[in-house]
């Protein structure tokens, strides 16, 4: 586990830079674009290929899924990440996996 150590000092943290990457997208017929570190759009991209989705396809469950008005695209993006990245190795449908609700929401109906 990592921990922080006295007087704030980092203690075995890892390397804490990563490119940002921009990409544009379509939703719903609207070009945007989204910026993400690349080990968000690395966690993004499997958990569309484990959904057997397109990137475009889980970015705009995402966007369907998050309150406009509190979470901009990119923090949303970033949330659902971090989901997947807890949930370790599990997959949708797999013995003993309970998805929570922004999971569910991001799971189009036709992959459930």
């Amino acid at each position: 586990m990592t921990s922080i150590g006295p007087e704030g000092n980092p203690a075995a943290l890892p390397p804490l830079d990563a490119a940002v990457e921009k990409r544009s997208v379509s939703i719903r017929g609207h070009r945007t674009s989204v910026s993400l570190e690349t080990p968000f759009w690395q966690v993004l991209k499997r958990a569309a290929r484990a959904r057997g989705m397109s990137l475009g396809g889980l970015i705009a469950a995402v966007d369907a899924a998050r309150v406009v008005e509190r979470v901009n695209l990119s923090s949303a993006l970033r949330l659902f990440a971090l989901a997947e990245s807890e949930r370790g190795t599990a997959r949708p449908g797999a013995a003993g996996h309970d998805p929570s609700a922004t999971e569910k929401a991001a799971i189009a109906p036709g992959d459930r």
